[in-house]
């Protein structure tokens, strides 16, 4: 990993908060992501599943955690099984975690091989009566790859057909969704290393230059500073590119007078950031631009202001969309009679700004949340109000990550990177 290691006093703490939530005498196992294959040998960069590491910092493939707090041994409250190293491994892949690195890690004393865990696990199921299982609920899931955690659900169910079935996720959810203060100290890394990239782009855009260009000179900041690279699939859309709002293709020439859509942001510790701006490729924005964007930006500095404790997501976005249908009415794209005969299913601001406005953000870039629960303090979201003109060749997206607050306003963790159009203009002229 390139990033700095992590006090293992977060991991801690982390299951500590899952294991209060659990049944009695029940036991929870969390496994690994696989390293998915691409054809022949070719294998995708592994990625670590979130839930594991969140509660145990361990960040290699083939390792599975097991909690068991009201187990009848010590040993066996908390069990991390990792893959036995060796001299063949480190010489063809690097050394993974010995037994002392892994507790170091984790501050996990009961570390086993992988190769016992049948054994042990047998052991603990004697005792036990209920088992927390770990499926994907996320309310954006869509996933048809089995996974290394389907696998031993399967198994686990056919193993121990008599014990009672419980989910992980719903505490997951509660628990990933609120951060400690070392998760949003590795968030605000990770903004930070994104402010560097986009600070690096306002002197190298301009026309001629093709959006994989960008796209590189991105990922050098992002892994010069030790992230892995980017946190998402990166939108670098010029002109009418822009409209579509997962456009990842990043082959056009960015063309003199047109805008430049930068949905990108680095991640660091597996932790995301989530940062959108629209530049113009010139280096000054069109009257007409300007006035789009500041509609956008006035939208965003107001939706931000609602992220507050009790806030309910649903109502959240009604109000958002008020606000969005007052800047469309100004720049004459919506009139009256758009709102007298809209659908309420589909509002008349739906056309210019049709996805909602803010996510949870952690340790993924669509991070853990229950939405129809109120908002909390330490929740950290994306603010990123748009508004798309298929018509005129430009759309404009823009987007902060902020924590919320006990009391107060959001505070945003992207305060340092330059937003203002005239500013970004003074930049990019400088």
């Amino acid at each position: 990993m390139k990033y700095h290691p992590i006090p293992n006093s977060l991991f801690i703490k982390n299951r500590q908060k899952f294991m209060a939530q659990m049944k009695p005498n029940a036991v929870a196992v969390f496994n690994s992501n696989d390293i998915y294959p691409i054809s022949a040998d070719s294998t995708m960069p592994f990625q670590q599943h979130r839930d594991i590491l969140y509660l145990s910092g361990v960040d290699q493939e083939e390792s599975i955690l097991v909690l068991f707090p009201d187990a009848p041994y010590p040993h066996l409250k908390e069990v991390l099984f990792v893959t036995e190293t060796s001299e063949h491994i480190a010489i063809w892949h690097g050394a993974k975690l010995n037994k002392d690195q892994a507790f170091e890690v984790s501050g996990i004393k009961s570390v086993y091989w992988l190769q016992d865990f049948e054994k042990i696990f047998f052991e603990i199921m004697t005792y036990a009566e209920t088992l927390y299982i770990n499926t994907n609920e996320h309310y954006r899931s869509a996933v048809e790859t089995q996974t290394r955690e389907d696998r031993f659900i399967e198994w686990a169910k056919k193993k121990y057909p008599a014990h009672t079935v419980a989910k992980s996720n719903p505490i997951l959810q509660r628990l990933r969704s609120v951060k400690e203060a070392e998760e949003l100290e590795l968030i605000q890394t990770a903004c930070d290393i994104t402010e560097k990239g986009f600070r690096r782009l306002l002197s190298f855009v301009k026309p001629g230059v093709m959006e994989y260009e960008v796209e590189a000179e991105l990922l050098h900041e992002f892994v010069r500073n030790r992230a892995r690279g980017f946190a998402y699939g990166a939108i670098i859309a010029s002109g009418a590119s822009a409209n579509v709002l997962h456009y990842v293709e990043n082959n056009k020439e960015c063309k003199a007078g047109d805008l430049l859509l930068l949905d990108v942001a680095s991640e660091y510790a597996n932790y995301s950031s989530d940062l959108t701006r629209t530049i113009p490729v010139s280096g000054r924005y069109t009257a007409r631009q300007k006035d789009v964007y500041n509609a956008v930006l006035r939208v965003k500095t107001e939706a931000t202001k609602m992220l507050v404790p009790g806030t309910l997501w649903k109502e959240y976005h009604k109000e958002v969309g008020k606000l969005m249908t007052s800047e469309l009415l100004g720049l004459g794209l919506l009139d009256k009679a758009d709102i007298q005969n809209e659908n309420p299913d589909w509002p008349a601001y739906k056309k210019y700004f049709m996805h909602g406005t803010s996510h949870h953000l952690g340790l993924d870039t669509h991070d853990y949340g229950l939405l129809h629960e109120p908002m909390k303090a330490n929740m950290v979201f994306t603010v990123e109000p748009g508004i798309y003109l298929p018509a005129e060749g430009f759309g404009i997206r823009i987007e902060d990550d902020v924590v919320v607050q006990e009391t107060g306003e959001p505070f945003n963790l992207m305060r340092n990177i330059p937003i203002e159009a005239d500013h970004i203009e003074t930049l990019m002229n400088a």
